[in-house]
This record gives C-alpha cells, structure tokens and sequence, in this order.
C-alpha cells in the first residue's frame, strides 16, 4: 500500500487552524500547545496519520479527539484521522522543561560530535528572556570546537523541535572557580567518607559475624541463605539504576567475578562483581581470615546484597561495601511444555564472529529443557563437532551435526525451456526494464525496452514508456533519468504489456540478469490476468560467465569490452539494444567454439567461474556416519578448491556426495526464501523447492530487516511467505520445520553480538533480531497466526522426525589410530636394551631394568611403540645431518626415549657409570638434584674417569600414573633444518597422510576489550569496570580465524583417509598456500591419530654454525665446565666488570638466560650448579612459581633455592620423599601444575606427612609449571653455547649475530660505543611505548657493548665481501651482512649477491638498474660507506 510521507513545515495552516478551532473548546491559547512534526497520508485508505508534540492537558480535557474530528472536517477527502502524539506539561516553564531535556540534547549533539560531550557536561546555561540561550563553557577551546561544529544552531534546533520554542544559543566563557571549590571540598569530604565507611563495613561485618547465628562456619560452604549480617527484605535496586551513592541499597544478581586478596594484616579482602543483567558492580568485603564470605562465595552464585554504595577511592568507581549477603534462587527459564521442541538451526562461536552461543551453555539448556535433540549448524565450518561431542556425551541429547553452507548454485542453466532449434536460424527478443524498484510485489514498470534480432542483426525495436499510476522514487528518478511528468499519460501496464507481448511472439527472450527481468514481467502478466511467458529464455549474463574470462559481466563493462556505445546506461531501449549487440557477439564465439543448437547451450554451465555466482544459505544435516565423510569432504573442497570470501560449496559436489545427508532451505539468505521475495514464478519456486529435504521457516522477527529494507512491505508479507512455503512443503509431500536461527543463548545477549559486530564494522549491528534459543511455548507463540495443529506441526513434529531419521554419529572415531610400521614393537624393545647395555652393561642395574621394563609395558601395551620409532628416524635423520636436536615437553621423563635416542635427558636418578667395566652408583634419597654436579670420581673398579648422568625425573609426569596417556613427543629441530624434517615425515607416510596441525583463534580478552571499548566510545558510555568485564566476557571465545602450529604434523594411518577424523582446509583460508592443515584445532583430535611436533628453534642452528666455526663437538662439551658455569652468577669469566656492560652476570645472549627478567633472577640466586639453573629455567617460565611465590621464600630465609619448587616434578619427588603414597603425590602434582590448587584432603595428606606450611602455601599460589625434562634440554642447550661464548667469544659474537641479523642495525654499530650506549639509553627512556622493534635493537646493542669491551671489532658492511644474511670473521673484525643496512631486506640482499656474481658495478646507476634495491636504500648504502670510489652514472665528462 502506497504512503506518502510530508514533513510539516515550522508554519503550517493546518496548524494554525486548528488552534483557532479549539479556542471554542478551551479557553487557553494553543498555538504554543500542538506541534506537528510528520504526516503520513495513505491515498487508498484516505487514512491520515499525524506525529507530533502536544501539551499533556489536550490528552485530559480529551481534546485529541476533538482534533481529529477538526481536521476529518476541514480536508474533505479524509476518511480517518490518527493523532499520535509526544506529550508534555505546559504548566512547566521554558526553563524548567530545558532543564528535564537538557542531558538528552547533551546526548544528541554528543552523538553527532562526540568530542562536545566533555565540555557541553561541565557547561552551565542560562535563559535570557525566553528567547536566548546562553551557554558557559570552561575555556576558550571548548567555544571554538563547539562553534566550529556548529553546535549552537544544532541546540537551538534541538530546543524548537523538542520543546516547540524558538531561542538562539550562544556559549559564552564561564566563572567555574566556585564548582571547582566545591569539588575540591567534597573530594576531601569523600576521603573522609571513604576512610570512615570501610571502617564501618568492617565493624559491622565483625559485629554481625560474632554476633549472628545465622551464617556458618570458617571453611564449610553455607548451606543457610544468609551468608553474612541480616535477612535482607527491603527493595531489590536494579544495578544500572544505581549511579550514585547511597547510605543503603538493595541489589541482587550473578557473581561474574570473585578476587581474594589476602592483606599483610592477615585479613582478608574480598572483591567481587556482580550482575543482573541491566549492568554489573564490584562489591567489597574486609574481613577477618576465616570469613563467612570468601569461604562461602564463588563465581556463578545469586546473591542479594545490601549496604552502602560509595566512590572507591582507589578504582574512582561507585562500589557497594556491603552489610548483609544472602543467596537468592533466580527466576530460572524452563521449558514447561508437555511435548517439547527440537532446535534444527544453531550457531556457536565458531561461526566466526557471528554468533555467541558457547557450546557447554546451549547444550546443558537444550538438556535442562529435556529437549530430545539440537542441531549444530555453523557457518560453512564444522569446527565446534568435537567438542559439542564431548559435552553431550553424559548427558540424555541427541546431537544433530550439520552446518549452514554457502552453496552455489552451479547448475543454474543459461537457457531456460531450451528448444531444439539453430542458433543462427532462432528469432530473438532482446529486452530489458526499467522499474520503481527490485521487487515485482510492490514495484511497476516504469519503461520497456526491446530488440528483435534474426539472421545476425537488429531488425526490429520495440520501446515504451509506462505509467506506474504511482510516484517514482527519487533514486530511481536520478538512476534512469525517467521523472513522473515523462511517464504522465503514457501506456498503462496492461497495455504496455499486451503491447510488448505482440512484439515477443513465439521469439526466444533474451536479457541480461534474465531472472530479473522475466519474474518481474511475469508478475506483472500475472497481475492483468495473462499467463506466464513460456518462451525459451537466454540469459546473456550467465553467457557471457561462461564464454568469458572478465572481472566484472555487468553491462556496461561487457559493452566496453566488445566496444559498443552504451551512453544511455539505465534506459530501457538503449540497454536492450547493446544487450543485443553483445548477444550477437557471444553468438559468434558460441559458433567458433562449434555450438550450434540453443539446446546445447546449457552444457557451458559448468564454465562460469563458482567466484561469479551468487552463494545461497542452506541447512546441511548429517543423518548417519557415511554422511558425515561426505561432509568433511564437501567441507574441505569449499575451503581448498572453491573458497572465495567464504568456504562455498557447489550444488553439483553436493549431488555427488549427497548420501547420508539431509539438506533444508535455510534462512531469507536461502535460495527458496529469496526466489518468493525477488517473484520468481511458481514454476521456479517449486522447482527449487524440490531440491530439498526439508523447508524452513522462522519467526518474523527474524526477518523484520527486509521489511526496514523494503523489500517486503509489512509483517502481513511476512507471514503470507511462511504460509506459501509452508503450502509448498504440503504440496511437495516435504516436511517444514519452525526453527530459531539460534545466534545468542538468551535475548539479554544480543548486546554482546551487536558488539562484534559493529566492532566489523556492520551499520546495522544496533538492530539485533531476535535470534535467540527459544523454549517450545515461545516458539509456538511465534507461529499463532497458523492454525493450532499446523504450529504445533512446524514446530514440534516435523523438527523430530527429522531427528528421527538420524543415527548416532560420532565426528571423531574412538580410540587411537596410529601409523602402521612393521616389526616396530622389537625394534622399539631391542634398541633400547641395547643402548641400556652399552651404557650399563650386559647385567642391567636393578634400578634400570625395573624402569625399562614398566616403560614398555606401558608404551607397548598401548600401542605407542610406533610413535617412539617414528621419533627416533626424525631425530637420527637430523643427527645423521649434523644437526642436534632438543626435546621439549615431558619427554626427557621417558628412560626408553633416552635408550632410543630421541632426548638426550636421561631421567633416572642422579649416578655414576663407568664408560669401561660399566660400575654404577645411583643417588636416590634426593640428596643431588641432578647428576652433572656430582663431584668427579674414577671407577673404584677400573680406575676409569665416572660419567655423571641422570636428572631424576618421574616417567608418570610424561604418560600418566597408569601409563596410558598417548606420549606427546616434542622435539626442537633447527630453525634452517624444519622444512627437512616435514619432507622426511611426508616421504615416510605418504603426502596424502600428512597434515599440519590446524589451530583456531578465537576473540582473547584483549581483543574482546578493544570492541567493547570501540563501542563505548562510538555512544558516548562510560561504564564501570564489572560491567565491561561482563560485556568482554560475552564476547570471547568466537572464532576469529584459523592457523597452524608452528611444527605440527598429523599423521593418518595408511588404512584410514583423513577425512575419517576431521575436514582439511588452508591455515587463515590462504589461497596462496600450499600448505593443508586439520580443519579441526589439532587439540581435538590428539589422541585419536600421531601428532608429531617438529618444532624450528635457534639453538640447533646456533650450535651447527659454532661447531663449523670452531671445529668443537657439542656433545663433548662438559656440563659442569667450571669457567662456563660462573658466567651465570658474575661476569669475572669475561674479562669485563659490572661498569662496562652494565649486569653483574655474564649470561647476555645465553637463550633461557639472557632477558632482563632473568638476568635478575640470577643475581637474586647466584647460582652455582647445573640443578640451579635447571631451577631457574623452571621457575621463569612457570606462572605464579617464582614472582609472589619462590622469590620471596629466598629473600625471607624460608627456603634455599634448591628447597622451593621450580618444576612440576619438584612436587612428586619430594612427596614421595616425605612418605606420601605414589598416586596421591601424582594427583597433587597435577592439580597444582595446572592451577587448581589443594584439595582440603591433599592438603591434610600433606600435612600428615610433615609437609612444611609455606610448601603448601607455595603450592596453592601456582597456575602453571613446566616440567623438569624441559627444563634440563633447554639448560643442556643453554650451557653449551655458554661454553662457546666464554672459550671462543669471536665465534659466539659472530653465531649470535647472524641468528639475530634481522635485528642488528650496522650504521649505530659502526658509530662507536659511545654512540651505542646513547641509543641503548633513547630506547631505554620510551619505556612502554617502545615497539618490539626497538626491544629487540636493545638486546642487541647490549651484547655488542659487550663485544666491544671483549675486543670484539666490527667492520663496515662491503657491497662485495658482505653476505646477504651471515656474519663473517675477518682479520680485523666481524663483518655484518648486508640486511643489517635499514631498510635492504632479504630480497635485495638477495639480488645484490646474484647482481655481483655477474661482474663488478660500474656505477650506482649500475647497481640500481641490475638490483631491486630502492632509491632509500642506495641512500643508505652511501651513509655507510658501502658505495665509496663507486660513480653516479656511467657517463664520461669531457671536463674532467
């Protein structure tokens, strides 16, 4: 229905008359009383409808009516009047109502200009005789900003349209020295408070917690209500209504957050937040150590508080310090219907940055609501199917997998009722329309343009405008050109149709985008009464998609590219005309590809690029387990073969892998939904229809947006389309389903998707629609305007017989599949006894054999033997090559990786061995931590020098207490050596069984922070700190992109296809690499088949170069080389004092030990033995082990460094010490290693087994360890190339420098220490705002100080003796490489190298023209020095 909308004009005469009119009614002069600010007139209803302001007391003398009847009376043709009205009270001042709408105007102008809001809050106004406004802002600044945007006129225009009065507004320089004395006053005033009121809080929770009997004891959890002070019966406050301090105040909601902060008076602080929903607050409680309230609170409990709210003086927040805390049951949404629902259509966060439903939140609800089923259906991925797997695996659900897929209709034809006859004899109608719009519904007509072409040529046109009998729109006006006065008295539809009809005939039509401009004149036919046309149809727009390879196929660039005028673009007759200019083109390119039959067209279908069309939304649901392969093959082509800005899949792939699947229609982004919004014929609709296996409909809110976009007019649309699919469904014999499209879990959190996307920058992120998980009766309620029987039909039966149909599938097979490797089990078993033997004789110690064999008992009776082999041919093949390799991980913990050669930690107990006759001597009260620092004996037996071995590692640590843990075996191979190795695993697995391991990012707090801030900013908010925790919250988790691990390999079976476990796709959706990963995060699916880490890392590489420049065997070198380990505890070793470079320690550039933070850890421990670096590598990388923790046990004397714990293993060691049975100690040790503390029972064990206080206090604080395998590789690593640095310093300076060339810049070097130590103090001085870059500058130029002091020189950068990346040792010092020089990067270096290869550089010209170097560069060059005795051009002066 057409409506017109007219904005009022400021003076109007309906306005006027009517306040003359209602002089008779009232007594009071109303001209300043009514207000009309919109009329919306609706022609064929002769409805009108008014908006505007009126004063309240028209609304009580009911004079609205009377209003409408006035203005019925005085424009004649009106039928109906509708007065819609803002009301206000005229009783009020101008004054007085500004002073109610003063912030909301703040806001307004804020919103438009945000930088105003600043100075407009702090502002004071005064009204000077109703008539101006003047406005006092705090300094000249803030008036020139506010002039400069032209506040003034926005205000004075806010004021008249808000409060229908006229004023002028000027700012003016204000007098503020009172307000800032009385802010001043009541700060002082707030200390004073803040001071007072914490004091009262504590009273009274002391008071109230000696005196009451209502709460509980110290340490058990609370089983009454109250959990401190009183029973709390007053008015429960809503949180976001709470913006200013009370004496008391009421609120209730979900701790969000709870922080125990234990104070140096032995009291205890308790913060927490909490919610309910509206905003949150942080709430504060001292108390003494034993408190109700940090022993009875936890995150996710509903509390009620009351108490005083106030201004924190350290956070500046307003804070509830309560009085009384109480639990409350919340109003728990359930499902309550007798038959429930199924949900078919739901998102998790791993539709990337769409949706925020996290997997354990729905799937417990859907099981709460005892829903029988819920499908997973993401975007394009599948990558929540493991994980939604592991929730419901214990719970009573039936998990549907599946995903909405972006599908591609690749089979969409060229012709349509094609005919059998030849191209060259066909008589063609080539058309096209100009419209008032895109939708035949609810648009017309405006223009019809056609061309006959027959035997090669135009031989006819056919042109007519047409009257749409309604107004055209003014962007169609501006498009085509075409006005209402040009279309005024011409043909009508139905004439203009029957017109155009005689002109077809029985021709072949022909248009470009046919589906366009066939539905909208076969709806137009439809609408005179005519039939639909029938005739065969060719679109020249799929055509030209198959036959050509453009970027674009719109019109005008195909006009371009067969150079035809176009110069009437958007004109009906002139668009049909070079549409069949270009038909007659691509005829002859169908003739020269020998396509002679318009029946044999369509067969160029399968040439138009999937890039080209249009990707379609459809349901794709697994039924059983083939079709979940089917899936994960379908899912991987989409993101390998046919990815283009989103993983699309092709109608035809789909076909061919259709079995075990079941496909729906999808959303209003699904081809069906968008065939009956655009008017396709019914033909072409239930030719779609048919496809599917189901249909879909869903609420209108869902769908609301279209009728904002005007594609579909008004709600009643809406509903007619879910009643035509639904007729179509009953027609086709296809179930229709009623599903929710499910994007957030309740509608309360919508905010945190409008979040992410309006952070993506969506214009529309504010118009959330409800895309929320709905119970049964609210789904039913959804559908009402069907008949009873048919909702409950959509709605509960049809979503269950589908979920009828589907079997139990599991996306990952149980159990692990490992690669087979013939006889590996023997090989596995007899290489480690045989390199047992030739380390400890033929008569293996009791101790070792009793280790060996419950390792292979576990390793071979779970099947792991083939890991281990496979490891062991990794590493020999990198040995083999020379380089070494380091374990990380718990590996070192496993003696048979040791026997294998896989690691070279050794983790039995400290010992002796004897290389000669093999004596022993094992150290297992924990008297020597590990066996290097043993003191150096000869054999009592043969008098040979005695190996020191052994680090006394537990090998629970690496495969569980019951040894059935899959080994996850990490190594460190070097850097330059990586690729190598992942080649090596491909050649003995077979390309096709080897991929990387893929990883997912999801949204982190820090990112999550950042929208969360953008949104705030963007409205002007400023929330407090819960709240915005609350909101950040909400938005993790969402998939951002995907990735690789940086040297995983996952390794199928030869038996099996990767598709048995998981999709594959690129890292990041990369197109242009080459390498595949999982689809699934590798966490996944370890366990299921091998990961291998083949891990790059500099040490091998760095211990590669020193052992080619110095000729020494790493391996040979002594772990407790004397000189060698006093460099981690002073710099004496070095030959350099503390005043030179700056550290009391020698252990610069040593990886482990060379950063600041633990540099320092090594002059607060002065370490003297490989165990105290093994310590110290342990306690940096833990998480809460050594800051708050370790560090202060030593720096108090409670324990020594060799007392605290630095390692996971620390922990089970000294329990077992202690007397603590074996799995007791294991479980202890896991759950401090992953921060989960001390159960009261472990504690108590402890305890009994006179484990000191402050070791059980230094286990509670712990979130993370690392293991003391890893720990040993990385010091063995470490103090190898220590060695190097203090017996072969030229050799180590030049190693380290290479490694970190990209980060060495030449022209400071080359300027000399005191130029060196200047820059050292710039970068020093940025503090936090230092780049990375700069950081890195800085460790580098700290070690060439040290260089320097050590006599180490360094030369110029040489265009000829410089290599590209590699340091060189010259007779007078190191030479950098060439990409020390800023900004020559790798490439140019490169092309420098290659460049020179071929003969000397006449001149810089020269150089420029042969190289890739830019003219920055050659700048730089010269700077140096580098181009010196080098010409500018080659040419000769005749004046030289």
């Amino acid at each position: 229905m057409l409506r017109v909308y007219i904005e009022a004009a400021k003076e109007n005469i309906i306005q006027q008359e009517l306040a003359t009119e209602l002089l008779t009614a009232s007594d009071v002069d109303l001209s300043a009383q009514i207000k009309f600010k919109k009329i919306v007139l609706e022609p064929e209803t002769k409805r009108l409808e008014i908006y505007g302001q009126a004063a309240k007391f028209l609304k009580e003398e009911g004079l609205t009516g009377t209003i409408a009847e006035i203005i019925e009376r005085k424009i004649d043709p009106i039928q109906q009047v509708n007065c819609y009205f803002n009301y206000f009270r005229a009783d009020l001042s101008l004054e007085e109502r500004l002073e109610n709408k003063w912030s909301g105007i703040v806001t307004t102008v804020a919103d438009e200009f945000p930088m105003t809001k600043g100075w407009l809050l702090e502002a004071k106004w005064e009204l000077v005789d109703k008539q101006q406004l003047i406005v006092q802002v705090k300094n000249k600044m803030g008036i020139e900003k506010l002039q400069a945007k032209k506040c003034d006129v926005l205000i004075s225009d806010l004021i008249a349209d808000r409060l229908n009065q006229e004023v002028t507004v000027e700012f003016e320089l204000g007098d503020f020295s009172k307000e800032v004395k009385a802010l001043s006053k009541q700060q002082q005033q707030e200390n004073e408070d803040y001071v007072n009121n914490l004091m009262a809080a504590v009273d009274s929770q002391m008071e109230n917690q000696t005196g009451s009997s209502d709460g509980n004891n110290s340490n058990n959890r609370s089983e009454s209500k109250i959990i401190m002070g009183k029973k709390i019966k007053s008015e429960v406050t809503d949180i976001e209504d709470l913006q200013s301090e009370e004496r008391s105040v009421t609120i209730q909601g979900e701790v969000i957050n709870l922080e125990i902060r234990e104070l140096k008076s032995g009291r205890n602080l308790v913060i927490f937040a909490i919610t309910d929903t509206t905003d949150s607050i942080t709430a504060k409680v001292f108390e003494d150590k034993d408190g109700k309230v940090a022993s009875n609170i936890s995150e996710g409990d509903w509390l009620r508080v009351r108490g005083r709210a106030q201004i924190d003086k350290y956070t500046q927040e307003l804070t509830v310090m309560p009085r009384d805390v109480s639990r409350f049951q919340p109003e728990i949404k359930e499902d309550q219907a007798e038959e429930k629902r199924v949900e078919l259509h739901l998102h998790t966060q791993m539709s990337a940055m769409d949706s925020v439903v996290e997997l354990e939140d729905v799937i417990e609800r859907a099981a709460d609501w005892e829903h029988q089923a819920l499908a997973i259906t993401d975007h394009g991925v599948v990558q929540s199917f493991p994980e939604a797997y592991n929730i419901a695996d214990d719970l009573d659900l039936k998990l549907v997998y599946g995903l909405e897929a972006y599908l591609v209709d690749d089979g969409e034809p060229i012709v349509i009722n094609e005919a059998d006859v030849e191209l060259e004899e066909t008589e063609y109608i080539v058309f096209d329309l100009e419209t008032t719009g895109f939708n035949p519904y609810h648009n017309e007509i405006i223009e019809i343009g056609a061309a006959k072409v027959k035997d090669g040529r135009i031989i006819d046109r056919f042109g007519t405008l047409v009257d749409p009998e309604t107004e055209i729109p003014e962007r169609i006006v501006e498009l085509t050109g075409i006005d209402n006065s040009m279309v005024a008295g011409k043909p009508k539809k139905e004439e203009a149709l029957n017109e155009f009809l005689d002109f077809v005939g029985e021709a072949t039509i022909v248009a470009h985008n046919l589906s366009f401009d066939r539905n909208f004149i076969n709806n137009k036919l439809q609408a005179i009464g005519e039939s639909a046309l029938d005739n065969s149809a060719l679109d020249t727009l799929n055509l030209a998609r198959a036959l050509l390879d453009l970027k674009s196929f719109k019109l005008n660039r195909l006009a371009k590219e067969f150079d035809k005028s176009l110069d009437n673009h958007h004109r009906a007759v002139d668009d049909a005309e070079v549409t069949a200019e270009i038909l007659l083109e691509l005829l002859d390119i169908l003739k020269e590809d020998g396509v002679t039959h318009l029946t044999e067209v369509n067969e160029l279908s399968s040439e138009i690029d999937y890039k080209r069309l249009r990707p379609y939304h459809a349901v794709i649901l697994v039924k059983n387990q083939q079709g979940l392969k089917n899936l994960y093959k379908l899912v991987s082509k989409a993101h390998i073969e046919t990815f283009h800005r989103v993983p699309r899949i092709l109608k035809s792939d789909l076909l061919k892998r259709r079995e075990g699947l079941i496909i729906g229609s999808a959303c209003e982004a699904g081809q069906l939904y968008q065939a009956i919004v655009n008017g396709k014929d019914e033909s072409t609709i239930r030719e779609i229809a048919e496809f599917y296996d189901y249909l879909e409909i869903q609420p209108l809110g869902n769908n609301q947006f279209l009728i904002e976009n005007e594609q579909v007019d008004s709600k009643e649309k809406l509903k007619e389309i879910n009643h035509q699919i639904y007729q179509l469904g009953q027609k086709l014999n296809k179930p229709v389903v009623a599903t929710g499209d499910v994007h957030f879990l309740d509608p309360e959190d919508k905010i945190y998707r409008e979040i992410l996307m309006e952070g993506q920058g969506f214009d529309d992120a504010e118009d959330q629609a409800p895309l929320y998980y709905r119970t049964t009766e609210e789904m039913l309620d959804e559908f009402d305007y069907f008949e009873p029987e048919v909702a409950k039909e959509v709605v509960i039966d049809n979503p269950k017989q589908i979920v009828e149909e589907v079997e139990e599938v599991k996306p990952v097979p149980d159990g692990l599949f490992t690669p087979e490797i013939e006889g590996a089990v023997e090989e596995v078993k007899q290489m480690t006894y045989n390199k047992a033997r030739s380390i400890y004789g033929d008569e293996l110690p009791e101790l070792v054999v009793n280790r060996l064999e419950k390792e292979l008992d576990a390793i071979i009776g779970n099947g792991f033997a083939v890991i281990y082999l496979i490891s062991h041919k990794l590493v020999k093949k990198s040995l083999d090559d020379g380089y070494l390799v380091g374990s990380r991980g718990s590996v070192g913990s496993s003696l048979v990786a040791t026997m294998c050669d896989i690691t070279e930690v050794n983790p039995l107990p400290p010992h002796y061995v004897c290389p000669k006759c093999k004596y022993s001597e094992f150290f297992t009260d924990g008297s020597v931590g590990i066996g290097v620092d043993l003191p150096d004996e000869v054999c009592p037996e043969c008098g040979a020098d005695l190996i020191k071995s052994g680090s006394d590692i537990p090998f629970e640590v690496f495969m569980g207490f019951e040894g059935d843990k899959v080994p996850d075996i990490d190594l460190n191979f070097s850097g330059e050596y990586q690729p190598e190795v992942h080649r090596y695993t491909e050649d003995l697995f077979g390309e096709d069984h080897v991929y990387r391991a893929g990883t997912i990012s999801t949204i982190a707090d820090r990112t999550a922070y950042g929208f969360v801030k953008g949104y705030m900013d963007d409205r002007s908010l400023t929330l407090r700190k819960a709240e915005v925790n609350r909101l950040v919250d909400g938005c993790t988790g969402a998939r951002k992109t995907t990735g690789q691990h940086p040297g995983g390999q996952m390794v199928v079976p030869q038996d099996k296809e990767v598709f048995d476990f998981t999709p594959i796709q690129r890292p990041a959706n990369d197109q242009d690499s080459d390498v595949l990963t999982t689809h699934f995060d590798y966490h996944s699916i370890s366990g299921r088949i091998l990961k291998l880490d083949i891990l790059g890392h500099d040490d091998p590489t760095t211990i590669r170069m020193l052992q080619d420049l110095t000729g020494v065997d790493p391996t040979s070198i002594p772990l407790d080389n004397p000189e060698t380990m006093a460099i981690f505890s002073k710099v004496e070793p070095l030959g350099v004092s503390k005043e030179e470079i700056g550290t009391t320690v020698g252990s610069l550039g040593i990886p482990e030990f060379g950063t600041s933070f633990v540099r320092q850890m090594l002059e607060d421990t002065r370490p003297t033995t490989f165990a105290e670096l093994v310590r110290i590598s342990g306690l940096s990388h833990g998480t809460d082990v050594w800051l708050n923790n370790a560090q202060d046990l030593i720096e108090e004397g409670t324990a020594e460094l060799s007392e605290v714990i630095s390692v996971r293993d620390d922990i089970m060691n000294y329990l077992l010490q202690k007397g603590v049975e074996a799995s007791k100690a294991f479980w202890i040790m896991e759950d401090v290693r992953h921060g989960e503390g001390l159960t009261e029972e472990q504690e108590q064990t402890m305890r009994d087994n006179d484990v000191p206080d402050w070791y059980i206090k230094s286990c509670k604080k712990i979130k993370y360890m690392f293991p003391k395998a890893h720990a040993v590789a990385y010091v063995m690593m470490a103090f190898r190339i220590a060695f190097f640095k203090v017996h072969y310093p030229e050799a180590f300076y030049n190693t380290y420098f290479t490694i970190k060339s990209a980060d060495f810049d030449a022209q400071i070097v080359l300027q000399g220490k005191d130029f060196i130590k200047e820059k050292i103090q710039e970068i020093k001085a940025k503090g936090n705002d230092a780049t990375q870059k700069d950081k890195n500058t800085l460790t580098v130029l700290e070690i060439v100080i040290e260089a320097l002091v050590r006599g180490i020189e360094f030369v110029s950068v040489d265009l000829y003796d410089s290599e590209a990346e590699k340091f060189q040792i010259t007779n007078n010092g190191l030479r950098p490489p060439l990409i020390t020089l800023q900004g020559l990067g790798k490439s140019a270096a490169e092309s420098i190298i290659q460049a020179r290869e071929e003969g000397e550089f006449s001149s810089i010209e020269d150089l420029k023209n042969r190289t890739s170097i830019s003219k920055t560069v050659i700048e730089v060059m010269k700077e140096h020095g580098c181009l010196d005795g080098l010409p500018e051009t080659n040419q000769l002066s005749f004046f030289q």
